[in-house]
């Protein structure tokens, strides 16, 4: 790309072209020079934007982190309507489409971005985090309308969901799981803490 030529909404143009990198040549592939490549720019373009390569991933993970808060509200407002198996497992496979999924092994691959990471205030496994904090949010709301026990142990489902749902699509991106076997998967779940419906 000629020099002195003005980019729009630089940081999502590279944060979309590092996805499409990270999904279709895995984490290894994914350099400064393959997402500037990808998003046909100068590799000069990042590095005005980003202090490094990893302020850059971490930027990636804190914006797609910023989609699942998002979609929190979302989910925590369909509380009370539809089937609570089918709102989990529509949110779960929402939640670990194939970026997601890319984007742990990402975090998983990558020290530094871990470090950076870390220096931004995120522990765990950054998205399956903000993913269970999602989960938790609505069976807790779920729980407060009287659609699962009142005992039900929202700090141990809403992990073991996410877990679960996490090994499902995990390596998977080609042939995701049919919604039949997540549907199974929160089912069982949750089928001690659902309340029948009257």
């Amino acid at each position: 790309m000629p020099s002195g030529v003005h980019i729009h909404n630089v940081r999502g143009q590279l944060f979309e072209a590092a996805e499409r990198v990270l999904l279709r040549d895995g984490p290894d592939a994914l350099t400064s020079r393959a997402v500037t490549e990808e998003a046909n720019c100068a590799k000069g373009v990042l590095h005005r934007h980003f202090a490094d390569f990893d302020a850059f991933l971490a930027e990636l993970v804190l914006d797609r982190i910023r989609g699942i808060e998002g979609r929190t509200t979302t989910l925590r407002a369909a509380a009370g309507t539809g089937n609570v198996v089918d709102n989990l497992a529509e949110a779960l496979q929402d939640l670990f489409g194939p970026v997601t999924v890319s984007v742990i092994a990402l975090i998983t691959f990558r020290d530094g971005l871990r470090a950076r990471l870390r220096e931004a205030g995120l522990t765990g496994i950054p998205l399956a985090v903000q993913g269970t904090t999602m989960i938790a949010t609505y069976l807790t709301a779920e729980r407060e309308l009287g659609r699962l026990a009142g005992d039900a142990d929202i700090d141990t489902l809403a992990p073991t969901l996410v877990g679960a749902g996490h090994l499902l699509f995990a390596d998977r991106a080609s042939a995701p799981p049919r919604t039949v076997a997540v549907r199974k998967m929160v089912t069982t779940v949750i089928a001690g803490a659902l309340r029948p419906v009257s």
